[in-house]
């Protein structure tokens, strides 16, 4: 379970899932607007009040903002799904 205010995980997984040659375009824009929101929220939430679960979420979906790319792209990338973004 994410924390309050963050995108849920199964949100995240069913939108790095979906190839986006499949995504209409608003759902594409709306993708976006979510993950840089969540990764403006990761970044503003002190590392000490983040759940457990929260911490392991923001490392798996690159809101380390480190400038590294997500373990999801990574992955979306190994399957051709176009996830090449760096965040």
């Amino acid at each position: 379970m994410s924390d309050t205010g963050r995108q849920s995980f199964t949100d995240k997984a069913g939108s790095a899932l979906k190839p986006d040659s499949q995504k209409s375009t608003t759902e594409s824009m709306g993708d976006n607007v979510k993950g840089y929101t969540d990764s403006a929220a990761s970044t503003l939430q002190p590392q000490g009040e983040k759940t457990n679960t929260q911490k392991m979420g923001d490392k798996f979906s690159g809101n380390s903002n480190e400038n590294d790319q997500s373990m999801m792209g990574k992955a979306k990338d190994a399957m051709g799904l176009g996830g090449g973004e760096r965040k």
